[in-house]
């Protein structure tokens, strides 16, 4: 009789904790169990739950196939097809739990699972503090959303805002990608992952690199910060902002951006960049400028605007608005600039002016060809109106060579050989050995041929002559020793890879590495995505 009246007593107990909810709501309340005992002797205040067992404490409902209920500790062992549940937003499933109802803290292991709408969290041991709202794990766990499974050694989740955080190694593996990150913010409702320190993103189509990060899973949107960079296999781009759709597998940078051509060497730089992988497309503005390896010699191209189109082989460089270039013995500029590889042929649209050494070459039309088996710069044609023009080494003159075309042949990368035909005309300071001046040839003919070295004439031959002249420099007024139409322009040359910028793009440059740095200093500050992103994560304001 005594053992039937202490477990009677007990159930009484406990059972009364359903009307004195009210008063005391932190109690654990006993709702069911198919059977019930006490043993003081083993289990002191411990309260024998079998079968069926469901306990309900401040909003959650625990099940379990046996329970130790700690009445005075307000404190629950549960054992077997356990089972937590927090509304319809959490529901914690495993082996053996342990649960304080003083403290509102969750202990679950052996097999435990945590599902909510968005996700699902498999690992051996789950914490959960519903003061917080935070779940923590620290043994091996896999999340599985959609098509995203996450793996990582330990993490948390912060309920109200569904955010799993990861603060040590973890993989998110997509059907199309694999991210992996040492600290990763997701959030399960959006797909939305932001990776801090170095992370990287892999997938058939390129490897992408970061140390701080947005990438949205489900719309394959992504914006990238600092040292970041998007790896093809033939191209790389990098810049302090990056924005990514794998959708359109189309990139923009911002800032001290940086195109490389890992095939053929070749970079682009500038401060704003677009680029469509699947167009084999690339347009760069903001002190734009391409550099190219010819001949063990860089070239640098500098527009307003600069797109470069076509796959290798068949690729197109295009400079728009005040176009400069340099190489070191041959620099000029134009209105704009098409190249083409396929027919290694540049063309200099739009008054062309080129130096190669002293010498100013001018003309209507001017194409640089290209041999493209020796990767070579082969010849040069200048249309229409053609001028040659240098200073004389020792005086105040200047050696002219006028006609309706001119034609020139490379060797070695340097002009060797100079053909002017068509009403070609030639004022040139002749000198002896001893850098005398002889005389002023003054000639007219229908063709002229120079052979060129170290960038200065050597020899030039005249073909079918009509008029020619040596005069005495005292015989021969300034007027005369001038050829009509020629205009020297030896201020505007370019000597240096710095000088194919204005003004006006050093300003913009200097003012956006400034910036740059101003960025890089806040290196605690949340990242601001970019709009294309669209509904990113808002964090709830604190009343």
């Amino acid at each position: 009789m005594t053992r039937i009246f202490q477990i009677i007593t007990y159930l009484l107990i406990a059972f009364s904790a359903t009307s004195l909810s009210a008063q005391a709501p932190k109690k654990i309340i006993i709702e069911h169990s198919d059977f019930a005992d006490v043993n003081e002797v083993e289990l002191p205040d411990a309260f024998l739950l079998t079968g069926n067992v469901s306990v309900n404490h401040d909003g959650i409902v625990l099940t379990c196939n046996k329970a130790y209920f700690f009445k005075s500790e307000n404190y629950i062992k549960a054992f077997g097809n356990v089972q937590i549940v927090q509304g319809d937003t959490l529901f914690l499933n495993s082996k053996y739990a342990e649960y304080n109802g003083n403290m509102k803290q969750a202990f679950a292991t052996g097999n435990a699972v945590m599902s909510s709408p968005d996700a699902t969290l498999a690992t051996d041991t789950i914490n959960f503090n519903r003061n917080t709202q935070e779940v923590y794990y620290n043994t091996l766990g896999t999340i599985t959303n959609k098509e995203n499974v996450l793996k990582s050694k330990s993490g948390r989740y912060f309920v109200a805002q569904k955010k799993f955080q990861f603060l040590t190694a973890v993989t998110i593996t997509n059907p199309q990608y694999v991210i992996k990150s040492n600290h990763l913010d997701y959030y399960s409702n959006s797909g939305h992952s932001y990776l801090f320190g170095p992370s990287t993103i892999t997938s058939k189509e390129n490897f992408i690199y970061t140390e701080k990060g947005f990438y949205d899973t489900k719309k394959n949107l992504a914006h990238f910060l600092r040292k970041s960079y998007i790896k093809y296999d033939d191209r790389r781009i990098e810049g302090d902002s990056l924005y990514y759709d794998r959708n359109k597998e189309f990139a923009s940078a911002t800032r001290n951006v940086k195109i490389t051509d890992t095939i053929n060497k070749g970079i682009v730089k500038g401060h704003y960049a677009e680029m469509f992988k699947k167009k084999d497309s690339l347009f760069v503005t903001k002190r734009a400028v391409a550099i190219n390896l010819v001949e063990k010699d860089s070239v640098y191209i500098h527009g307003k605007k600069l797109m470069v189109t076509g796959p290798e082989g068949n690729r197109i460089i295009r400079a728009f608005n005040n176009v400069r270039f340099f190489k070191v013995d041959m620099s000029g500029k134009c209105d704009s600039l098409h190249s083409s590889s396929k027919e290694s042929l540049t063309k200099l649209i739009g008054n062309p002016i080129l130096w190669n050494g002293e010498n100013q070459i001018t003309g209507d039309i001017m194409h640089l060809i290209g041999d493209n088996k020796t990767q070579k710069l082969d010849s040069l044609k200048v249309l229409n109106n053609t001028f040659m023009v240098s200073r004389d080494t020792l005086g105040t003159g200047y050696n002219q060579v006028k006609g309706l075309n001119l034609y020139g042949k490379f060797f070695e990368g340097k002009l060797h050989e100079v053909d002017v035909v068509k009403n070609a005309e030639v004022i040139y300071y002749m000198r002896n050995d001893t850098q005398e001046l002889i005389g002023i040839n003054k000639n007219v003919s229908s063709r002229i041929n120079m052979i060129l070295e170290n960038n200065t004439a050597e020899t030039i031959t005249f073909y079918k002559q009509v008029d020619g002249t040596i005069f005495p420099e005292e015989d021969l007024s300034p007027y005369d020793r001038v050829l009509k139409g020629m205009k020297w322009r030896g201020d505007e040359r370019i000597k240096s890879k710095d000088d194919i910028f204005s003004d006006e793009d050093n300003e913009l440059n200097a003012k956006l590495i400034k910036e740059g740095q101003i960025d890089e200093a806040k290196v605690n500050v949340p990242m601001k995505v970019r709009k294309e992103t669209l509904n990113y994560d808002k964090k709830k304001k604190k009343k």
